[in-house]
């Protein structure tokens, strides 16, 4: 039984092994790159939102994704093979997905980048608190706690209607990571299955699919107007490949190789990419509270020690 145990684990660990290339990269790296996109993308798209409207903005973002993936991996024949349960995954990661874009672009539409991305990590924070397993991992998570707290300054009588969407996105990126993790890690196909040489970076195209079905109703009429101006439609397919092109792959790679407590603790450097962005980016030149809230989100990622899951 226990070989057979031992068999399943390594037969699963092989069918999420990243490319050869990537794996000689450390996963950091990549966590690295995805969180310098993750917040550069929709700092250019905050720049379109005088010419188009965010939910427009979102709609091109994950259209252009869309096309990318599939041009590139042809995802849609995933939905032709393997079980339900597999499909309804894809199906839900898409559906996040979209109401994710569309509650992001609509709180940066109000509040500064550095505030959305701290409320965005409170979310995540409550999966590395699942993962903990030392003190030196508690003192990382209330280093990063703080740094956050800093950072959002608790700015609540600014703009009620877009915290209510920074607090929506958050919920809905909790939704990400936990499914993203999972299509990263997917278990070996079953005897009915045949599914290739499929990979995470497959199973997000085809999810990536579904989101645009799902953001198409709230913002096509919005991304409309660029169709006649090719600038901006080459801008927006800009913001699409920065955005959820780059950070997702890249997201996807660091995935299959991090536990999801470490990857979900890794993700306190977001608030404090998104400051340092919206800094060079947008000139939202952070105070001196805000500075220390990125310090601290820095140390606590120093600190943290990286986590074994079972």
């Amino acid at each position: 039984m226990a070989r057979h145990v031992t068999q399943r684990s390594a037969t699963r660990a092989a069918a999420s092994e990243p490319p050869a290339l990537a794996s000689r990269v450390p996963p950091h790296a990549f966590f690295m790159v995805s969180a310098v996109f993750h917040y550069l993308g929709p700092a250019f798209a905050v720049l379109l939102f005088a010419a188009v409207a965010p939910l427009g903005v979102a709609w091109l973002r994950i259209a252009s994704a869309a096309v990318v993936f599939a041009l590139w991996r042809r995802p849609w024949r995933l939905f032709l093979v393997g079980s339900w349960r597999r499909t309804r995954i894809l199906i839900a990661l898409g559906v996040v997905l979209a109401l994710m874009n569309a509650c992001f672009y609509l709180a940066i539409a109000r509040l500064p980048l550095g505030t959305v991305g701290a409320i965005e990590f409170l979310g995540p924070i409550l999966l590395a608190v699942l993962g903990l397993r030392t003190r030196r991992n508690v003192l990382a998570l209330l280093l990063a706690v703080a740094g956050v707290w800093l950072l959002t300054d608790v700015r609540l009588a600014g703009q009620p209607v877009g915290f209510v969407f920074a607090f929506a996105n958050c919920v809905l990126f909790i939704g990400y990571v936990v499914l993203g993790h999972r299509i990263a890690n997917e278990p070996p196909a079953t005897a009915t299955e045949k599914r290739g040489n499929e990979t995470g970076i497959d199973r997000l195209g085809a999810a990536m699919l579904v989101a645009l079905v799902a953001i198409t109703p709230l913002g096509l009429a919005g991304a409309a107007p660029t169709f006649a101006q090719p600038q901006l439609l080459l801008a927006g397919i800009g913001v699409g490949i920065c955005s959820s092109v780059i950070p997702y792959v890249c997201d996807q790679l660091a995935m299959a190789r991090l536990p999801r407590a470490t990857f979900a603790l890794l993700l306190a450097l977001l608030p404090a990419c998104a400051t340092v962005i919206g800094a060079v980016v947008l000139r939202q030149i952070p105070t001196p509270v805000e500075i220390a809230g990125v310090a601290l989100v820095i140390a606590g990622v120093a600190v943290h020690q990286e986590l074994h899951e079972a």
